[in-house]
């Protein structure tokens, strides 16, 4: 009885795009007490304009135009720190996918190949290039 008033009670209070993370991420987001560990470990986090912690918060709240108009979610690097440190087991690299996706659905790239001067394109290697773009152009 109780645990189906439970998830008839989340599914009032979560917005729709808390519903779409949580649905393309599998995780709960609502496990995230906002310890900070993830931000403290993230190799990325000083090139982040918002820190790992905050962009679960910032999920949690609903706050979808502040977090897709971030750079955060394009420079996290999905190196899984942030997840082996949570000690809730929150996988934020899975939430950080998610995201993109949902932003890559609505054909918005972060990257602009066309943009690449052609000497840039001579410097970097290939392999940079295809991983890169595949990651972030829809």
């Amino acid at each position: 009885m109780f645990r189906g008033m439970k998830f008839e009670l989340e599914s009032k209070i979560k917005n729709k795009f808390v519903q779409k993370v949580e649905e393309l991420s599998g995780e709960n987001l609502s496990a995230c007490y906002q310890c900070g560990k993830c931000s403290a470990g993230c190799p990325s986090a000083p090139f982040m304009d918002i820190l790992p912690n905050q962009v679960i918060r910032l999920i949690q709240l609903g706050m979808k135009k502040e977090l897709m108009n971030s750079k955060t979610i394009w420079i996290c690097a999905s190196c899984f720190t942030c997840s082996v440190r949570c000690p809730k087991g929150v996988d934020l690299a899975k939430i950080m996918e998610a995201l993109r996706q949902i932003q890559l659905r609505q054909n918005i790239d972060y990257g602009k190949p066309l943009n690449l001067s052609k000497e840039k394109i001579g410097e970097l290697p290939q392999i940079a290039l295809v991983s890169n773009f595949r990651k972030f152009t829809a």
